[in-house]
């Protein structure tokens, strides 16, 4: 049995995102929905391989978008691209402004599971050699592809002193800062999150 079929995730009934305003693309009120969407008493963990397939739940996952400003003022943000063994198959080889993963049962005997999760989420994909501060600046929903009809993104942007950020694993290659002016020049490269990010906090 494989680990993304044995592995317990956090999700939320699509049912109860709805409830607090449904939403395509980017949405930047998330005091609307997060406290009622991180709630203990409306999250649950599952399986993940049986969630990656069912629409009637959301798998809950941060989406950590990191930002330098040169002494130009040009704004540059960290892209990779993801490698062809990565866990979510539909994404393998897609160039990515977000690091991230899925909160899971390793996160849930913490007070805050969902922040548990994202650091050790961060600590395993890179490593940040730089001081730094955070915003949680949106959501992402994106029903309109197989991977988005069954995970909500929760969007953080750190914004970094230094340019200081490389991969931590193997399936995350080509890493480094790139100006917004090329990313959006190469917005079809990218996965549709990202494109929904930089659309939305870069266009």
């Amino acid at each position: 049995m494989s680990a993304v079929s044995t592995e317990q995730v956090m999700v939320v009934k699509t049912q109860l995102f709805h409830d607090c305003g449904y939403f395509q693309g980017f949405c930047s009120d998330t005091d609307k929905y997060l406290e009622t969407l991180l709630d203990s008493a409306n999250t649950e963990y599952l399986p993940r391989g049986d969630m990656e397939e069912d629409p009637s739940f959301k798998q809950l996952i941060p989406y950590c978008i990191f930002r330098f400003v040169d002494e130009s003022g040009e704004t540059q943000v960290f892209q990779y691209t993801r490698g062809k063994g990565g866990g979510e198959t539909r994404l393998r080889a897609k160039k990515s402004v977000g690091i991230g993963g899925h909160i899971s049962t390793l996160d849930a005997h913490d007070e805050s599971p969902y922040e548990l999760g994202m650091q050790r989420e961060l600590e395993e994909e890179i490593v940040i050699d730089t001081e730094f501060t955070q915003t949680l600046v949106g959501l992402i929903n994106d029903d309109e592809n197989e991977v988005g009809k069954v995970h909500l993104g929760i969007v953080h942007l750190f914004e970094v002193q230094k340019p200081q950020i490389s991969a931590n694993e193997a399936e995350i290659s080509d890493a480094g800062f790139l100006p917004v002016s090329e990313l959006m020049a190469d917005l079809d490269s990218y996965e549709t999150w990202s494109k929904i990010c930089l659309e939305s906090l870069f266009g």
